[in-house]
Formats: C-alpha cells, sequence, structure tokens
C-alpha cells in the first residue's frame, strides 16, 4: 500500500508541475509559486480536522513547517528554472537531490535497511533520473537547469522532514507546511519582487485572472501529493517512498515532449526506461 502510495504522490507532483509550469511562462513565476502555495493550504486547511481529532504534537507541526520551507525554495527555483527553459530538463534535475538527501539520511541517522531487491532499484533509479536531466549533448548548459539542481535541495528537505512527523499527528503537518511554504515565498516575492515574468507575460496575465485560480488548483495538487507521499511513510521506509514519489518526472518529461513537442536526447530516453524498470524492483521488494 505505501508503494501505491508514493506512486500516487509522483503522479500528482507531475500533473503539478507540468500545469504549473505551463502558467509560469505565463506570468510571473514567483506568482504562480505563491498562488499554489495558497491554495494548497486553502485545501489543507479543510481536509486536515477531517483526517484526525487528536490535537497533533508541537514537533510534529515543526517537522511540517521545515517541510514546507523546502517546498518554498523548490517551488520558486522550479518554477524560474521552466520559465526559462526545457520542462523536460528543469523537473529531472529538481529530482535528482531530492531523492539523495533523504536516502542518505534515512540511512545514515535513521538506520534503514532497504531490502535488496529495493537496494537494486534505487541504484537504477538514481543515475537513471540523472540521464533525464542531462538529456541530448549540450544540455548540461541549457537554461534552467542550475535552477533545477537548486530546486532539488528544497525539495530533498521537503521530502525529509515530512516524514520525521508521527503518525497520529494527521495531515496537519502538511497544513502546517503549506503555512511556511506561503511564508517563504511571500518573503521572496517581498525582496525581488513579483513582476519576474517573461517579456509580455504581465498584460496576458491581466486579461486572465482565472490563471491564479488555475495555480490555486496546481498547488491543491501538489499538496495532495504531499498527503499521499506521508501516509506512504507511514507504511513504508523513507528511502523506499522518496524513489517512488521522486519518479514523477516522468509526466512533465513525457507531456513535455509529446504536448510542448520538446526534444528527447538518447540519454533521456534510456533514463526513462530505466525509471520504470526502477518502479517495479521497488514496488515489489
Amino acid at each position: 500500500m505505501g508503494a501505491l502510495l508514493a506512486l500516487g504522490s509522483a503522479l500528482a507532483y507531475g500533473l503539478s508541475d507540468f500545469f504549473g509550469g505551463l502558467l509560469s511562462r505565463r506570468t510571473a513565476f514567483l506568482r504562480v509559486a505563491l498562488l499554489g502555495q495558497i491554495g494548497g493550504l486553502s485545501l489543507m486547511a479543510v481536509v486536515a480536522p477531517l483526517a484526525t481529532s487528536q490535537t497533533p504534537q508541537t514537533v510534529d507541526l515543526g517537522w511540517g513547517a521545515l517541510s514546507g520551507v523546502g517546498t518554498g525554495v523548490a517551488m520558486v527555483f522550479l518554477f524560474r528554472g521552466i520559465s526559462r527553459g526545457a520542462m523536460s530538463i528543469v523537473v529531472p534535475a529538481t529530482a535528482v537531490g531530492g531523492v539523495m538527501l533523504p536516502i542518505l539520511v534515512g540511512v545514515a541517522v535513521l538506520d534503514e535497511r532497504p531490502a535488496l531487491q529495493a537496494w537494486a532499484g534505487i541504484a537504477i533509479a538514481l543515475p537513471c533520473l540523472w540521464a533525464v536531466s542531462r538529456g541530448g549533448a549540450g544540455s548540461s548548459g541549457a537554461p534552467g537547469l542550475g535552477d533545477g539542481l537548486l530546486s532539488s535541495i528544497g525539495a530533498g528537505l521537503q521530502y525529509l522532514a515530512l516524514a520525521q512527523a508521527g503518525s497520529g499527528s494527521g495531515l496537519w503537518p502538511v497544513f502546517s507546511g503549506r503555512v511556511t511554504a506561503v511564508l517563504t515565498i511571500a518573503g521572496v516575492a517581498a525582496a525581488i519582487g513579483l513582476g519576474s515574468a517573461p517579456a509580455g507575460s504581465q498584460r496576458r496575465a491581466v486579461r486572465q485572472p482565472r490563471i491564479g485560480l488555475a495555480a490555486g488548483a496546481v498547488g491543491a495538487l501538489a499538496a495532495l501529493a504531499l498527503v499521499c507521499y506521508l501516509l506512504a511513510t507511514r507504511t513504508e521506509l523513507i528511502s523506499v517512498a522518496v524513489v517512488l514519489s521522486s519518479l514523477y518526472p516522468v509526466i512533465p518529461v513525457v507531456l513535455g515532449l509529446t504536448v510542448l513537442h520538446e526534444r528527447l536526447g538518447l540519454g533521456q530516453s534510456v533514463g526513462l526506461v530505466g525509471l520504470l524498470g526502477a518502479t517495479v524492483l521497488i514496488a515489489t521488494a
């Protein structure tokens, strides 16, 4: 069940990143990130009280809040990267560090011991994620790749911190995380302004107020992804749940290729096939 929840998280996050990336190309990426987290906060304000009647522990809310800081950092750099580069490059790059940090901490600090088959899947998934992010020749210098790698640090913190919340806390850690994610992005927006948008996009954004609602829906979908991930960590090793959840780049890569007509390099093709094989190994371990 934990593996299925983690894969559900990957699906929701992949769709969220794809549609959020499209929005970040039409209006300011900080606006998309901020409104997205407000949408996620609104959803969790309704869902979290229904999930448990227990009062969450302060420490669990703290872990959720720390996770939200990571979310804020991840979203800012992710959407900035997509606004200036290929989605099929930026999103997988975000997943590389996002999966490595929790695994290393889980094994070194939390004394987790994944099964041999799961280790095999993890060993395959890590280089495949990197292969997908690299793409074709010369893509290592592609615009947005650096933003994707910076985003991966926030993603790693997000996954690692959220997994530390106790099972008795229900979904409140996801709620507290949305609060700090909003505050983090709002702080960045206050420092550098909300006007960091592609040329000519501000006028289109004014004419299409529905973009704000769309961004909120994208954030709500991302919050749902974190709910699935949190529930997955309660029945699955963190190192396994993180790897499965971090397979979300497959979604925007495939959609980027088919819908946006981005080009797929040989390395990405091999990487995507490897990721599918890694998923089977980890899910059946």
